[in-house]
């Protein structure tokens, strides 16, 4: 019986240890905090979206872009149902985000924690491991009053996201010790940060928008990414889906101090520009005795309609008969790009992933298994592999959980 040593008790850390005890070894799992899946409850607000039918590479984000999609064709969507249904756990969809039944993540932690103990993993809790040393044959983790001998050993420590969760980047300190080249991490699926004062005063506001992020690169404008939806607007920056499934670009554009900003389409249901200037247009002809404010507040909630027509430089009670062309065209452009300077983000604490990590270049993706150190493996959000919203990260959690816990057996 092979002996596996499994560090980090998170999503990936448990499906690892179950694979790994199903494949017959013995496991010991480490976890330093007092409890097991403590970022899992939190997910989906609660919820626990542990999936989704909507498979693509593009849903992945890594800098070896077939690294995940390698991965997922040896454990993917179906596989994951299947696993779970095999814990007992019945499972729902709605339009492709896949949840537990019961519509509470402590289902889903639960019928991790019943397969650990039915498998009969050892569980070591509020364990810190300081040093993971390679010899011949094996390995040797010692932590602050033990040492563990074993065959195997699978890093899932997590990344940085959401520290109050347990996650504290100790994993790359191991890795790294190990010959690993660690990516800077960073926040991923977080706020943006900028100083408008436009957007400011418009705090409190949700609405509909296109948001486009932009980095400069070589004295050039290069287009990093887009998504719609709805955009929240706050005192120090915009928040929402849209922003979050584009911060992971920002983040990593601003670490390497470059140039940041977004674009955002308030009118992000009228698809052509052409289509936009007619609505405008018809604004100067069709409301004859009302003012711009009255007119936009017909469109937007009267903060966002404020700030418009103050960046576009119009009176509030300026008649909209008495729009000229240029004001037209100005206000147009306003509504329909408005640009938002980036000038950081919000921090790791209020993050969902890490986008960063372990470079997967020296990673084997059918195994998670270390091109460097025989017998170790890598799972999870360590991994410099992040997702977009729904679903995305708990499946490359699975996945990855999976395939290094059978460490490539079928």
């Amino acid at each position: 019986m092979k002996k596996t040593v499994i560090i980090g008790g998170g999503a990936a850390g448990m499906t690892a240890a179950i694979a790994s005890a199903g494949a017959g070894d013995s496991v010991t799992l480490l976890e330093h905090s007092p409890q097991l899946g403590k970022k899992l409850l939190s997910t989906g607000n609660g919820r626990c979206n542990l999936t989704n039918r909507n498979q693509d590479a593009s849903f992945y984000r890594c800098p070896e872009s077939d690294f995940p999609e390698k991965a997922l064709k040896q454990f993917g969507y179906k596989e994951t149902l299947e696993f779970f249904r095999g814990l007992g756990l019945f499972l729902k969809e709605k339009e492709g985000y896949v949840y537990p039944r019961s519509s509470q993540a402590s289902s889903v932690r639960n019928a991790l924690l019943r397969e650990l103990e039915r498998r009969k993993v050892d569980l070591k809790m509020e364990t810190d491991v300081r040093e993971i040393v390679k010899y011949e044959k094996g390995f040797r983790v010692r932590t602050s009053d033990t040492s563990y001998v074993s065959d195997r050993v699978i890093l899932s420590c997590g990344g940085m996201a959401a520290p109050s969760t347990g996650s504290d980047g100790s994993g790359y300190r191991l890795a790294a010790e190990m010959g690993h080249r660690i990516i800077e991490p960073v926040p991923a699926l977080v706020q943006l940060r900028s100083f408008r004062t436009a957007l400011q005063k418009a705090a409190g506001v949700r609405a509909d928008g296109r948001i486009s992020l932009y980095i400069m690169e070589n004295g050039r404008r290069a287009f990093a990414g887009a998504d719609t939806g709805e955009i929240q607007l706050t005192d120090y920056g915009i928040s929402g889906i849209p922003v979050f499934q584009v911060s992971r670009y920002a983040s990593k554009a601003l670490s390497e101090n470059k140039q940041v900003w977004a674009e955002i389409d308030f009118l992000p249901e009228y698809t052509s520009m052409e289509e936009k200037q007619k609505l405008f247009q018809s604004v100067r002809q069709e409301k004859k005795g009302y003012d711009c404010l009255e007119v936009l507040c017909g469109l937007f909630p009267e903060k966002l309609a404020l700030a418009f027509l103050k960046e576009a430089d119009i009176p509030f009670h300026l008649p909209a008969e008495q729009l000229d062309e240029n004001r037209t065209e100005k206000l147009c452009r306003t509504v329909t790009c408005f640009s938002v300077p980036i000038s950081g983000t919000n921090s790791f604490s209020q993050a969902q992933v890490t986008a960063g990590g372990v470079d997967v270049r020296d990673v084997v993706p059918e195994s998670m298994e270390s091109r460097l150190v025989q017998g170790l493996y890598f799972a999870g959000e360590i991994l410099d592999v992040d997702g977009i919203c729904g679903g995305y990260n708990l499946q490359w959690a699975w996945t990855s959980g999976w395939l290094a816990g059978k460490q490539g057996r079928k």
